[in-house]
């Protein structure tokens, strides 16, 4: 034992182990173990039992512990004997001094007695809990000790808060049966006891025995604590200004649980009676603050006893009476700060309910609904400390405010079910909150902020008819919100917050245009654009222009107002010293939603041809002009990706795109020509920078960018540059910027169709080269290398480039394929599509190449010639071979899968347009050839030549399916692709 002792000293936190080796450690770490595990179980509990009646170490005492209680539960001691000798000194441990030893050794003693009883009790040793019950006057060691037993039983084994094995279920039943016809009452009668009698001589060890009652009043008979006798005590030792805090929180727990003990509801409205008896003060706010819990319990109570009986009822009218007379307690303890007493979330959850019972309220429930918003209010505010913080939006500031948004959550969801219940109350209460907050210069940050959120909150319980036209009081909350200028508006929470709740009610303007210019104001003036927080004006630049979407006509006149408050955030792109290595400049991002919201403005068709002009001579001369001065500039002294110069070219070509995005062809080439020869002349400009430095990679997204835009605004006009950009945007052309290079030329595919022919005949080989490369690669296999970025891009470019060869094969372009400078990469590309559309995993890739294929037999075959030799023969012996027959008979093919069943459905189609343009000869070698050899029956085949001779597709696509689910059994599950 003395070895086993200096071991377990160094293995542990002791003075010996402070200053010993890590090699000592380990050895001693090593020594303990093999003494555990290794000793016969009978010398393990001598060994043990020697360690707790010798040594002086709680070191020592409890590895002990704990390794009789690993070896119990483990079942390593089984013996009679050593388990009598266990349970025979534990419980002299338990009723002796050891019971004043430090705590954690007194929880590790209780957690191994409780270990026992469940083993044992009743069947084995039926005293325990008589042998460990406290004598007496109660003492405050013994009392302490058998709380902490009932207490590590209840959480090991009988509390149903945790999850529990049907074993556990089973033991906890036996236990609880017996206790109940044992030793209940008389355990009862401790804790009262020890409650009256060490209240003031130990208020601790009173506590941990009230924590013990509480614990087991769930399955107790609850008379034994719900009596004339406990009752007034518990309530005494809560409301005593001498409880010690612990003490009267232990009370507050027993009185919380017998509120909440199950049982026949007529029996809880008696039960809930008898609290608001023993302690008629309980709906008073004192209750609430120091009783927290218990009112919250007997609220949520006496709201389920009254949705079960309702109101005709006499006992559920007496639970909605009770429940209303703890109402102010309830809102006390939800509107206190002291985190620690109250249960925040079952508060909530209470007064939701309590909402949601509510149908057409009374006038006493509306009262009691202003104090809901107001709990709603005060626990949606955020906490002063944080404001510095939630200004710059540092780290501390950035987590508040996530914390704030999900514990804001259900607070929101119990707002909207009183604008639900009470819309008129919750409008009422918003009038207020805004009132208060712009009659005061000294309106907190905190106020006005949770004000405007419960605004903007209001916004999405009513509906957007109610909005357009004010009902209620939102005809005179709008325009007061419009007007509204807060002390604290330089503050970046409230500035968001009102742009954002101003943008949830801007619909009111389209009834009552009167309030435009108001509008107009809070975007263009330091509330919004011009807010000194550079969030807050991006922020405002992107709501404004939504607000520009929904208005539109109702802005024109006011045109020149907004063009002229922003010609400093508009001429800021023009205006920037570019040659200042230390000047912080904008992303090219920045300020492209006010470009995009004048854009809108100006194209609108109310605006005359000769304004529309102006505007845009305005607006787009200096941003060329500024292009211009930039790329001669470059050339010059050269640009890399990273400099002013390139950041700004970026900033200037994104803010011309974004405002083409309010024009259209109709408008742009025929309706107002002269705006069409503006934006040729902006194209020609823009194309300069491509031309200038194709190599910067931003540089050629954006120019892209601004293609898309034009092909889409100009039509065909703009078809002369495209030559230009391809060829400039195929010049170190990687891989990678292949994506983005495809997209445009499938729009222009789309777009211009068979006018495209000549520049695509041109790019058509290099982009071939590359195709083959690509394509042969395995982009799509399953495992975790399929889901990194790199193979995710392979991915994206290879379904753009079956996308841009579908394009070509649809839109009367595939005759390229067949051109001097092209023909060379056909057979690779045949080779490509027929390996897709049988065997890739992307089941709409493979769909597309049979489409492709179909396009070709249709442009390049015909009934009597073909436009290139051989491509016949590979569609019968190669497409119809492997596509159309082995790739659906492979097992693989799931043909109850919808995207696989689309995919058969194209196979069909093949099938048919095969046949109308190759007649027998296809008919011939698919039947004599292909079925034959997967043992087609010869009545099948014959079925399949007749039902594809026939008119009617859908009954071909039902037999053809039924023919493959036919043949698959007959061994055609896994063909190899030829």
């Amino acid at each position: 034992m003395d070895d086993l002792e200096q071991a377990i000293l160094l293995a542990s936190d002791s003075p010996a182990a402070a200053v010993a080796s890590p090699s000592v450690r380990a050895e001693a770490l090593a020594f303990c173990a093999r003494a555990r595990d290794e000793s016969p179980p009978s010398s393990l509990l001598r060994l043990c039992l020697s360690g707790l009646a010798s040594s002086p170490h709680a070191q020592v005492h409890f590895w002990c512990l704990q390794s009789l209680h690993d070896a119990l539960l483990h079942r390593r001691l089984v013996l009679p004997d050593d388990l009598a000798l266990l349970r025979s000194s534990l419980l002299s441990l338990a009723v002796s001094s050891h019971a004043a030893s430090p705590p954690f050794l007194r929880n590790k003693l209780a957690q191994l007695v409780a270990l026992l009883i469940r083993l044992d009790y009743p069947h084995v040793y039926p005293s325990y809990f008589l042998d460990l019950l406290p004598p007496a006057p109660p003492q405050p060691g013994l009392t302490d000790m058998f709380a902490r037993v009932l207490i590590s039983l209840d959480d090991d084994l009988l509390s149903q808060e945790y999850p529990r094995s049907a074993d556990e279920a089973t033991d906890a039943m036996r236990v609880k049966d017996s206790m109940r016809a044992q030793c209940v009452p008389q355990i009862a009668r401790h804790w009262h006891a020890a409650a009256s009698t060490l209240r003031t001589a130990d208020p601790a060890a009173a506590a941990v025995a009230l924590d013990a009652a509480r614990r087991c009043i769930s399955w107790i008979d609850v008379g034994l604590v719900a009596n004339d006798v406990f009752v007034p005590l518990l309530f005494d030792i809560v409301m005593s200004p001498g409880s010690a805090a612990p003490l009267a929180a232990a009370a507050v727990g027993c009185l919380s649980a017998v509120a909440a003990k199950r049982m026949d509801v007529r029996a809880k409205v008696g039960l809930l009676r008898s609290l608001l008896v023993a302690q008629q003060a309980l709906g008073s706010p004192d209750s609430g603050l120091k009783m927290a819990p218990l009112v919250t319990t007997y609220a949520a109570e006496a709201l389920e006893c009254y949705r079960r009986l309702g109101a005709s009822d006499a006992d559920g009218a007496a639970a909605l009476e009770m429940l209303e007379e703890v109402l102010p307690a309830v809102f006390a303890a939800a509107e206190s700060s002291d985190d620690e007493e109250v249960d925040a979330g079952s508060v909530l959850e209470f007064l939701s309910g309590y909402v949601s019972m509510m149908k057409a309220p009374s006038e006493k429930q509306l009262g009691h609904l202003g104090r809901i918003l107001e709990v709603v209010r005060v626990q949606m505010s955020y906490d002063p400390v944080y404001r510095g913080h939630l200004d710059v939006l540092d780290k501390i500031g950035k987590e508040e405010e996530d914390l704030k948004a999900e514990q804001r959550k259900d607070l929101i969801a119990l707002f909207r079910s009183i604008c639900r219940v009470a819309p008129a109350a919750a409008q009422l209460f918003i009038r207020g909150l805004l009132v208060t907050a712009l009659s005061s210069a000294e309106a907190s940050v905190e106020d006005v902020e949770v004000a405007l959120t419960l605004f903007y909150r209001l916004g999405e319980a009513v509906g957007e008819e109610e909005i357009r036209t004010g009902t209620g009081l939102l005809g005179e909350l709008v325009p007061m919100l419009l007007a509204a200028r807060f002390s604290c508006h330089t503050h970046r929470l409230v500035a968001l917050v009102y742009l954002e709740t101003v943008t949830r009610y801007m619909k009111f303007m389209q009834e009552h245009v009167q309030y435009v210019p108001h509008l107009l104001g809070v975007f263009l003036d330091n509330r919004g654009i011009h807010h000194q927080n550079a969030h807050v004006s991006r922020r405002a630049g992107y709501l404004f222009m939504r607000a520009v979407k929904l208005l539109k006509a109702k802005l024109v006149p006011y045109l020149d107002t907004i063009l002229q408050s922003l010609q400093d955030v508009l001429s800021q792109f023009t205006s920037m010293d570019w040659a200042n290595k230390d000047a912080k400049f904008p992303s090219s991002e920045d300020g492209s939603q006010i470009f995009e919201a004048v854009g809108l403005l100006i194209s609108i068709e109310e605006v005359s041809p000769e304004k529309q002009v102006q505007y845009l001579t305005a607006l787009l001369n200096p941003l060329c002009h500024q292009i211009e001065s930039l790329v001669m500039d470059a050339k010059a002294q050269g640009l890399e990706e990273s400099s002013p110069r390139a950041i700004s070219l970026q900033q200037i070509i994104v803010a011309l795109n974004m405002v083409s995005k309010g024009f259209n062809e109709r408008l742009v080439m025929g309706n107002r020509p002269a705006i069409g020869v503006m934006f040729k002349k902006t194209l020609d400009v823009v194309l300069q920078v491509l031309v200038s430095f194709p190599n910067v990679k931003p540089l050629r997204s954006k120019v892209i960018s601004f293609l898309h835009r034009m092909i889409e605004i100009l039509g065909t006009p703009v078809l002369p540059y495209i030559p230009i950009a391809l060829r400039q945007l195929l010049l170190d052309n990687e891989d990678k910027d292949m994506v983005e290079f495809l997209v445009l030329v499938n729009q222009i595919i789309c777009k211009f169709k068979s006018s495209a022919s000549t520049v695509l005949e041109e790019i058509f080989p290099t982009i071939a080269s590359h195709l083959s490369v690509i394509l042969s690669q395995d982009a799509f296999s399953a495992g975790p290398a399929s889901n990194t970025e790199e193979m995710r891009e392979l991915q994206e470019l290879q379904r753009t480039l079956y996308t841009f060869l579908h394009a070509m094969a649809t839109h009367d372009l595939s005759t390229i394929l067949l051109t001097p400078s092209c023909v060379q990469y056909l057979d690779t590309i045949m080779q490509l599509l027929l390996f897709t559309s049988c065997k890739h995993k992307d089941i709409l890739l493979r769909k597309a190449c049979v489409q492709i294929f179909v396009n070709l037999v249709k442009d390049w075959c015909t009934n009597s010639e073909d436009k290139i030799t051989g491509f016949r023969e590979f569609m019968i012996e190669k497409f119809a071979t492997n596509c159309c027959l082995y790739s659906v008979l492979d097992k693989s093919f799931d043909l109850r899968d919808a995207n696989s069943l689309v995919l058969f459905g194209e196979i069909v189609v093949a099938q048919k347009i095969m046949y109308e343009r190759f007649g027998d000869v296809f008919i011939k070698k698919f039947v004599e050839t292909d079925l034959t050899k997967v043992c087609c029956p010869p009545d099948l085949a014959k079925q399949y030549c007749q039902k594809l001779q026939g008119n009617d597709i859908k009954a071909f696509r039902s037999f053809y399916q039924s023919l493959i689910e036919k043949l698959r059994p007959l061994g055609n599950g896994s063909l190899v692709f030829r």
